[in-house]
């Protein structure tokens, strides 16, 4: 686990429309819609409305009415590494993910409208990590940041950092900002002179049955408590809690095996 970082607005500002390349949304896909939202809904007080329902069906979890992440149903025949997936701001997503292809990356799905919400692709990195592009028209994308039940930062876990950062700054033009250590491998991605996302080269110690994948932080107000809280509701923790520099964190798994992070921020 790496340190997490603000991600969004300060102070748990609501954003206008993200700059391109800002992480914008979660969304999550899963053969236990029903059972997801009932567990996200307990551990974070989410609750839930319909949502676009151009990759079948799909809620959009709420925080005291504000949008915070998606939840949608993968098919029966559909048996796919769960993960929480960012979605990264756009201007256009057909040029996005023409750049995509032409770094290295692939397109799985897209570019199609949301209804009016607005246009989307996703698509993989050149180390297999799944990343959505979202073109906002009628939905913004997450309306709330700080508080907890909300995403706080996205961290890329792969084999090297060095040329999956390369091919993230050439898409959405990132700054790099690497660790100089000889046994720590990490760069944060900065846009704008801010940090909004994390690259961590494992090396062997990358899970061969999980491959590259990208890992939600959400904030809590108490790790340790929500880590009960987690695990009463039939949840795994993956890595205790534990203090960096930047707060306290653990690495969780949902019910149906979803890994994720809890985050307290130091203030």
């Amino acid at each position: 686990m790496t340190d997490a970082r603000e991600s969004a607005g300060p102070n748990g500002a609501r954003p206008a429309r993200h700059a391109p390349g800002t992480p914008c949304w979660v969304s999550l896909m899963v053969h236990g819609p029903a059972a997801t939202q009932e567990f996200y809904g307990a551990l974070f007080g989410w609750e839930f409305q319909p949502g676009p329902r151009q990759l079948g069906p799909y809620v959009r979890a709420l925080l005291d009415g504000d949008e915070v992440a998606g939840i949608g149903e993968l098919p029966p025949d559909r048996h796919l590494p769960l993960a929480w997936t960012p979605y990264f701001a756009s201007q256009n997503v057909d040029l996005t993910a023409e750049a995509v292809r032409s770094c290295g990356g692939t397109i799985g799905v897209g570019p199609l409208d949301a209804a009016d919400a607005g246009r989307l692709a996703i698509c993989s990195d050149p180390s297999g990590a799944v990343f959505g592009i979202w073109q906002a028209a009628a939905h913004l994308g997450t309306a709330v940041s700080g508080a907890p039940g909300t995403p706080a930062w996205n961290e890329l876990l792969t084999f090297e950092s060095a040329s999956v950062a390369k091919f993230y700054r050439s898409v959405f033009g990132y700054q790099e900002e690497p660790v100089v250590s000889a046994d720590f491998d990490y760069v944060t991605l900065h846009l704008g002179g801010r940090p909004v996302a994390g690259i961590h080269g494992l090396g062997q110690a990358l899970p061969r049955d999980r491959g590259a994948h990208w890992v939600t932080y959400f904030q809590v107000d108490d790790v340790d408590d929500a880590l009960d809280h987690l695990v009463h509701l039939g949840g795994h923790v993956l890595k205790p809690a534990h203090d960096t520099t930047h707060g306290r964190v653990a690495m969780v798994a949902d019910p149906e095996g979803t890994r994720f992070a809890l985050v307290r921020r130091q203030r």
